[in-house]
């Protein structure tokens, strides 16, 4: 009998849970942006999201279009064969995603800029292939500029992010450094860079 009494008492406990979520879930209202634009630029966490990468990657975008090799690669006529490499996470937060949106982003500007040949990406990954003589190649920044001269590639458009992350009792606060880089696969130096940082606080 007392064991009948603790199952009963058990499932009642669980019913009683359940309302209870169900009534918290019942005051929640799920929003699209298309409704309310304002849910993509609120911080969800000091992480990098995605109001972060566009605002980084549009400022640099500009810059690059201003920038001498921009002006070369138009007077060349669209002579000039680049290619892009993935943007390199030096940070110990998890924005793989975002970093691979952003060389996305980068591809589609460069081609639809029409100064430049961009190089597809899924030919990258068979080039890449050939350098690392594996089947299963993973990217190596040190071997840039040999990924680019199998490509028959002048320029390399890279990147990376890293971040010094502070905290106290009571705050936490991450400062993010987005670069963008212009290599010249032939002689190994850096046509162009720059640097945009984004800080992030929660106190």
């Amino acid at each position: 009998m007392s064991s009948f009494v603790g199952r009963a008492l058990s499932i009642s406990v669980v019913a009683a849970s359940l309302s209870v979520f169900a009534s918290g879930c019942a005051d929640r209202e799920v929003v699209r942006d298309s409704q309310d634009p304002s849910v993509n630029y609120a911080a969800m966490s000091t992480s990098l999201d995605k109001d972060d990468m566009e605002r980084s990657l549009q400022s640099l975008l500009n810059k690059l279009r201003v920038a001498p090799i921009m002006e070369q690669w138009r007077a060349d006529r669209g002579a000039d064969v680049v290619a892009i490499a993935p943007f390199i996470n030096t940070t110990s937060e998890h924005i793989d995603s975002q970093l691979d949106a952003m060389l996305s982003d980068t591809e589609t500007w460069l081609v639809n800029s029409r100064v430049v040949k961009v190089i597809d990406h899924d030919r990258q990954s068979e080039m890449i292939a050939q350098v690392e003589s594996s089947q299963h190649p993973v990217f190596d920044p040190n071997h840039l500029l040999q990924y680019g001269k199998q490509l028959n590639a002048k320029y390399y458009v890279t990147g990376k992010v890293g971040a010094a992350d502070e905290r106290t009792v009571d705050a936490r606060r991450v400062q993010y450094f987005v670069f963008m880089k212009v290599l010249n696969v032939e002689t190994s130096t850096i046509e162009w860079e720059e640097k945009i940082a984004i800080t992030k606080m929660v106190r």
